[in-house]
């Protein structure tokens, strides 16, 4: 670890995202379902689903093989895809604390970001653990069931800790107007996923930046419509409960 945090810095990387409620991987029943495993587990609709796509296939099976980047010469495992996967898996730490958190923060130099947080309480520990933000976010859904959703426990750490640390928001960002409640609840900014990966599958690039223009005029226009000029307006008065 303290090898990849020195390479990031070399790189002059600005910022570190450190994932905190990824110490085990969740029991994502979707993916079992669909077969998303290393390797994959072909299912009878995922070979309808690759007959009725042949340019797909085609255009997979021909193209250029993809290697994991960041690790790829600095790692001694094996060049097949299960040798990659057994040593990602083998990084999980179930032990991972907040020693950990303070042990990154003494090595890394720059800005530090905790991605994860859900409560009060591990607000707290992030804002006294010298990091220069916090991420609400419950990793999509995908790690625990039955916990909270990200939006509902943004305005408790907002009003908690945000006069100590920067709160970001993550989880179903889809419109400007969701940009738009989640500011109104008291994050300072928003991370996207689906909306940019969507914008890259379909046009590259470009897509991604259509997704993100799209973002931007939706959240314009909701300003507008709700009688806040500037971004730094945007308050809980502006949403109807």
């Amino acid at each position: 670890m303290r090898s990849l945090i020195e390479r990031a810095a070399a790189a002059n990387c600005s910022t570190l995202v450190v994932t905190i409620d990824l110490q085990i991987n969740g029991q994502r029943h979707c993916d079992m379902k669909n077969g998303l495993a290393v390797p994959p587990s072909l299912k009878l609709k995922n070979l309808i689903d690759m007959a009725r796509h042949p340019a797909w296939v085609a255009s997979v099976l021909s193209g250029k093989r993809w290697t994991f980047g960041n690790l790829d010469g600095h790692l001694k495992v094996g060049k097949d895809v299960r040798s990659l996967a057994q040593w990602v898996g083998n990084q999980f730490d179930p032990a991972l604390n907040w020693t950990d958190v303070e042990w990154i923060r003494s090595v890394w130099p720059r800005k530090l970001i905790l991605k994860g947080i859900l409560d009060t309480g591990d607000a707290r520990r992030a804002a006294a653990s010298g990091a220069d933000a916090l991420i609400v976010s419950n990793h999509g859904g995908r790690q625990l069931d039955g916990a909270p959703s990200s939006i509902s426990a943004l305005p408790k750490i907002a009003d908690a800790v945000g006069g100590q640390i920067e709160v970001l928001f993550d989880g179903g960002i889809r419109s400007g107007q969701d940009v738009f409640r989640a500011l109104a609840l008291g994050a300072k900014a928003c991370l996207i996923g689906r909306a940019y990966i969507y914008g890259l599958g379909a046009a590259g690039e470009g897509g991604v930046a259509a997704a993100i223009d799209l973002i931007r005029k939706e959240l314009d226009v909701t300003m507008a419509l709700t009688g806040v000029n500037r971004v730094a307006e945007i308050g809980r008065d502006a949403l109807a409960v």
